[in-house]
């Protein structure tokens, strides 16, 4: 069950990333429609991670998975430049979310402690 809870902490993420490309490319009512759809789903997401897992590394998994994913999207989707510091320093993120998760006490992760 709590391997469900980290997944919803990665739905979110992937979700945070659709709606921030959205911010600033939603042109239409729909477009602003989808764009506040994913802000709602992203963050209900994390918040009911929560309630079972460590707010603290909850927060830290999400903010650097949807900033790892915005950048990635913006070089793939978008054409933004892509050069070798910036993929490492993603990659030195990415480090950290996982450790985080993985120094993440089992007890921890029962309560909603931080």
């Amino acid at each position: 069950m709590n391997q469900w809870h980290w997944g919803k902490v990665f739905v979110a993420a992937v979700f945070e990333v659709l709606w921030v490309i959205g911010l600033k490319h939603a042109d239409s009512m729909w477009a602003w429609l989808g764009t506040a759809a994913a802000i709602v789903i992203s963050f209900y997401l994390m918040v009911t991670a929560t309630r079972s897992l460590p707010v603290g590394t909850v927060y830290a998994v999400f903010v650097g998975l949807g900033t790892a994913g915005t950048v990635v999207a913006g070089i793939v989707w978008f054409g933004e430049p892509a050069n070798p510091l910036k993929i490492t320093l993603i990659l030195v993120l990415l480090a950290g979310v996982i450790g985080l998760k993985l120094v993440t006490p089992k007890s921890a992760e029962k309560g909603a402690e931080s």
